[in-house]
């Protein structure tokens, strides 16, 4: 088998364009580039890869943990499809809870109770600790886990506030007609790179231009920047862009 990367992505339902993010961040590469022309091609171990990474991304972890994960020379497939399969299983089961609940709204009658997602949230939250433990091996993911190591829930909370509060400050950038490469959203961008260093790892360039693709081609964090207005995400990603350029 040997598709080009625009079969690929017909062929997974994923863009061409987050293929060619996933190959910067090395989360998947392609089997083979044509050195004459820069084709790239993809092959059966390249579907297998795939796989993997549509069967975390469908448990809501993010792109950073999956790369970290399947990058270990620890990693362990068979023990990773099994937990996957569990928690899938565990989302069928609410799934089939909400169908029910509909079904008795369409009676008039109220339940409440398939509602709770509290054992598939816990689950998840559980395998994705547990797989960065066992596989993740990054510095950065290392020097994190040592940073936030003594983190109470309320200064998580208040962290977590203020790097929402520097994507709201884009998004008022942006909505004040300032171009990416304005003064002000470059200053946005250090303030965001120095606010990442001082609360979760250094954040080098390297690191920080990854951080602006990952924004806007892993959906869950390109949500999170667009609550603060449509197209933040963008321009958060193009202001990095830009920034890592210098």
């Amino acid at each position: 088998m040997k598709l080009q990367i625009k079969e690929f992505a017909e062929l997974t339902g994923v863009s061409v364009r987050t293929l060619h993010y996933y190959d910067e961040i090395g989360l998947l590469k392609p089997s083979f580039v044509d050195e004459q022309n820069g084709y790239r091609f993809y092959d059966e171990g390249s579907l297998e890869r795939m796989q993997e990474i549509l069967f975390y991304r469908e448990l809501d972890f993010f792109l950073k943990s999956i790369a970290e994960i399947l990058a270990s020379p620890n990693y362990d497939k068979q023990k990773a499809l099994a937990e996957q399969k569990r928690l899938l299983t565990l989302k069928k089961d609410r799934l089939t809870r909400l169908i029910a609940a509909l079904e008795q709204a369409e009676k008039g009658e109220i339940t409440m109770g398939a509602f709770d997602n509290s054992e598939y949230e816990t689950a998840r939250q559980q395998y994705e600790d547990e797989a960065k433990q066992r596989w993740g091996g990054t510095d950065a993911y290392k020097e994190s886990q040592v940073k936030t190591a003594d983190y109470s829930k309320e200064k998580w909370n208040d962290v977590l506030a203020g790097l929402n509060g520097v994507f709201a400050e884009f998004a008022e950038c942006k909505n004040c007609g300032n171009s990416a490469d304005s003064e002000t959203a470059q200053r946005l961008v250090k303030k965001l790179q120095d606010y990442i260093t001082a609360n979760f790892y250094h954040c080098t360039d390297d690191i920080l231009a990854g951080l602006g693709q990952m924004y806007i081609c892993d959906e869950r964090f390109k949500n999170n920047i667009d609550s603060h207005g449509e197209g933040t995400a963008e321009f958060v990603s193009e202001a990095i862009k830009m920034y890592c350029k210098k």
